[in-house]
């Protein structure tokens, strides 16, 4: 069966916007984008959108207006997020043909560079002003970090993918399990659980000199605050790290106090979030846009990296209790 995305042409996509008004000035151009696709194009007047389609099946219609509602919220305190356009019934998330999407207004700019204290600092600043917010009252319909369904959910779909050798499914297991234990260790309080982004890497950070806007909300959830910043840190510089660190924890106190007592999640949360991408790559294997650009993962040595890896940071959580 052909992928639903193979439907998506540019002139779908124009006639999309057409759709709810907006007027596109030529073809759309396709944006890095795997989960979704999202494409960027002008309009008559010369403005700047960017448009989002949603993949078919994977978000009811309120996961995704909670997530409209939120940006909403944030960018009336002034946090720098991009809001979806608003028609004038004040609606997000339109339809054409099979497709749920919405349109935001382009958002350009650089990554935040690491090596940069002033770009470090703005960046902790924008955290904090988000989490001031975002901590105000919990999420409904959007999901929450758990260690162990999301864990079980993830080697299921890595096992049930039949990527993986008899040999090479053992040592995954046992691997996954010894982590999930480790995980289990450092259980996370509801009341540690605020409204995140979720997968706030650099390339969801947008903005040059000392303006930075966090985009792609696509994954927000309920989690531990850490959550949203261990990922701006660098894995292979444990001095650099402590260092970068310093200067986002000034700018995020700035506005609220900065969660020390999380640090202890940061290892934690690499393997959960290491675990979680593969098993999210072997599902979607269906779509023509994930053998092109992944192609490594057809291939057995690649899981026996994989599996190494996993093996690596499972070293890194023993680690934690040791030092505890």
């Amino acid at each position: 069966m052909p992928h639903p995305f193979s439907t998506l042409s540019p002139d779908t996509v124009m006639s999309a916007a057409e759709s709810v008004g907006i007027w596109p000035a030529g073809e759309p151009f396709a944006l890095n984008s795997y989960e979704n696709r999202v494409l960027m194009f002008r309009d008559d007047d010369g403005k700047r959108w960017v448009v989002k389609f949603y993949r078919p099946d994977r978000w009811a219609y309120e996961v995704i207006q909670e997530e409209h509602d939120f940006l909403q919220e944030l960018a009336a305190a002034n946090v720098p997020v991009v809001a979806p356009w608003r028609d004038q019934h004040g609606k997000s998330l339109h339809t054409y043909q099979q497709f749920r999407f919405t349109l935001y207004p382009q958002c350009s700019g650089q990554a935040p560079e690491l090596d940069n204290p002033s770009h470090l600092f703005a960046l902790g600043n924008a955290l904090g002003r988000l989490h001031a917010v975002s901590s105000r009252k919990a999420f409904v319909y959007r999901p929450t970090l758990e260690w162990q369904g999301d864990i079980h959910d993830a080697e299921a779909r890595v096992i049930e993918s039949k990527r993986l050798s008899k040999h090479q499914q053992r040592a995954y297991h046992n691997v996954v399990q010894k982590i999930l234990r480790h995980l289990e260790k450092h259980p996370i309080a509801s009341n540690q659980m605020i409204r995140t982004h979720g997968d706030c890497h650099l390339g969801n950070v947008l903005g040059r000199d000392e303006s930075f806007t966090l985009v792609d909300f696509d994954d927000c959830l309920m989690a531990p605050a850490i959550q949203d910043i261990w990922m701006l840190l660098p894995v292979d510089d444990p001095s650099g790290w402590r260092a970068q660190l310093s200067e986002i924890v000034e700018g995020y106190e700035e506005e609220q106090t900065f969660p020390q007592h999380q640090m202890s999640l940061i290892e934690p949360l690499r393997a959960y979030r290491l675990i979680r991408y593969t098993a999210w790559l072997v599902s979607r294997w269906d779509d023509p846009a994930f053998p092109r650009a992944f192609p490594w993962l057809a291939e057995s040595g690649y899981w026996d990296q994989h599996i190494r890896q996993l093996e690596q940071q499972l070293l890194q959580l023993e680690k934690l209790i040791w030092l505890a």
